[in-house]
């Protein structure tokens, strides 16, 4: 296998003296097509994960057949090996087509085989292969003990293939919509373990009927040489939708705004809450109300339902062990501390490093933020867990506003894939079902900012003063939502624990999510690290 450094390189077209069906196991083949190749190629995919890394060589890991009545496509598992000692594993499907007119911008490589001339090309973006792919799941045996394992949900409706289309742009992964009924998710970066969106979907729809996610349909996995199952693909119904939360807060926000001015509103009027407090929607103050509209405190009230519904359902499995609720022990104490430690220095790197980017306020909190590192620290550290006595469960694991989809007259929970900096292990562990409430209220502080910075020239008066706004319509975000989730909560049998532990568990995760948000915003949006840094002042200072 190759182990050449990537450059870019002329690539001529490759001859073989053998058939497609026998190309994978010509050796000069494999050499070239990774070294030469697929080096170049796989950096431009928007997939591709290690951008920001140098990509030291490719090694075809393994392969495997995907076919149907003769028709053979092969799946390449690749091992992309970093000069920064670390790796990637990708899934990429390929198709030989010979017509010169098809694929033109997704051709990997020319080749000549000894009985035909052609292309090689990423198969997806063949229709042949969708329609293959979608049949064989169709056709799903229910117990499949082949290399290649085809599942499809009792509740499949088998139809046959009529259309195939890809939705949108993806980062990470390719999803097509088929029929206009379902939706196939090829992952793209792959773990050598069963997928937590193919996991988590499986659970909740198939065995909990739970109605708030898109129903799982099906999937494609395959189990490698070490015998490990790895979730290629994931198949779910598509379900009618309005657009995702975050784009349907962001413009109820904006109105939020706008009504500051049009009612010449001021924020010494508008009756204070305490943070973490809990509110029934008629306790609301009527100038709240008057402000903000009942609307959309309706649907923080309804996605607070929703939120605790779907953790009851993950928090009363005692059968299948993956997802048996457990109490807080030792061993989840060092692992947490240990992760979170790591990351916090990383942030404080990266935070000295680009000191230079930030000005005004955000450069003032950053410099807080540093002089406060020890007691960021401890608190990351104290972490006392024989003093907890609630249970922890498989959660989401990045949740927030963009992973929810806006229904009629409700929401759609999805992407269960868990959050992308962490190993496929960790994104298992059980943790707090408030670490994910905890990713709901950043992704409202994010909402009610980012409104802000989208369309401060709109408002009269200036950041500073709706900063001031945007905090206290924060808390009663967040007043809402705890009255409703926790009543949703203890009327099933989760247990979050008491008052003051949940509180704590709270401002724990709540710290966690905001110094890892500081990671992306220092690298990708200097000017947006006020988010952050200020919910991170928000949790030391309450």
């Amino acid at each position: 296998m190759s182990k050449r450094s990537a450059t870019k390189k002329e690539v001529s077209i490759f001859s073989a003296k053998s058939n497609w069906n026998d190309l994978i196991e010509n050796k000069d083949f494999i050499k070239v097509f990774l070294a030469d190749v697929l080096e170049e190629y796989i950096q431009k995919q928007r997939w591709y994960g290690g951008k920001s890394s140098k990509l030291k060589y490719i090694e075809l890991r393994e392969y495997f057949r995907i076919q149907q009545h003769g028709e053979v496509y092969f799946g390449l598992l690749l091992e992309v090996n970093f000069a920064e000692a670390f790796y990637h594993h990708y899934f990429l499907p390929i198709a030989f087509v010979s017509d010169e007119s098809f694929a033109e911008e997704n051709r990997i490589l020319p080749i000549k085989l000894k009985d035909q001339d052609g292309f090689i090309i990423d198969a997806i973006y063949l229709e042949a292969f969708r329609k293959l792919a979608f049949e064989r799941i169709s056709t799903a045996l229910p117990i499949d003990k082949t290399k290649v394992q085809y599942h499809k949900s009792e509740n499949y409706e088998v139809v046959p293939y009529q259309s195939s289309r890809f939705i949108g742009v993806e980062q990470s992964n390719t999803s097509i919509i088929y029929n206009e009924q379902y939706i196939l998710k090829f992952f793209r970066r792959i773990y050598a373990d069963k997928n937590p969106d193919y996991e988590m979907s499986r659970f909740l729809s198939d065995k909990k009927d739970f109605k708030n996610t898109p129903p799982y349909m099906g999937s494609i996995n395959i189990i490698d040489s070490d015998s490990t199952y790895i979730t290629i693909a994931l198949m779910q119904k598509l379900v009618s939708n309005q657009g995702d939360a975050w784009d349907y807060f962001l413009k109820e926000i904006h109105k939020i705004y706008q009504t500051i001015d049009q009612k010449n509103i001021e924020i010494q009027n508008l009756p204070k809450v305490e943070l973490f407090g809990r509110l029934k929607i008629n306790d609301l103050p009527a100038e709240i109300i008057d402000w903000a509209g009942l609307n959309i405190l309706l649907k923080v009230r309804l996605l607070a339902q929703r939120t605790g519904e779907m953790h009851a359902a993950l928090g009363s499995e005692f059968e299948e062990t993956a997802f048996t609720p457990t109490q807080f022990n030792g061993d989840y104490t060092v692992w947490l501390k240990n992760r979170l430690t790591y990351m916090f220095q990383n942030r404080l790197n990266m935070t000295e490093n680009n000191l230079h980017k930030l000005d005004g306020a955000a450069l003032d909190l950053a410099k807080e933020f540093l002089d406060q590192k020890n007691e960021i620290r401890k608190r990351l550290v104290s972490f006392d867990w024989t003093k907890l006595k609630g249970e922890r469960i498989r959660i989401h694991g990045d949740y927030h506003l963009g992973q929810v989809l806006v229904q009629e007259h409700d929401f759609c929970i999805l992407d269960f894939e868990g959050e992308p900096e962490s190993t496929i292990r960790d994104r298992k562990v059980k943790q707090p079902p408030l670490k994910d409430v905890a990713g709901l209220f950043r992704s409202f502080h994010y909402a009610i900012y980012s409104t802000i910075f989208s369309h401060k020239d709109e408002y009269q008066k200036s950041p500073e003063e709706l900063f001031e706004f945007g905090e206290l319509l924060y808390r009663y975000f967040v007043a809402i939502f705890m009255e409703t989730y926790i009543v949703t909560i203890q009327g099933e049998n989760l247990n979050l624990g008491y008052n003051q532990e949940r509180v704590f568990i709270l401002k724990y995760h709540l710290l966690e999510k905001a110094i890892y948000e500081l990671g992306y915003e220092l690298n990708s949006r200097p000017r947006w690290a006020i988010i952050p840094l200020t919910g991170i002042q928000n949790i030391l200072n309450n």
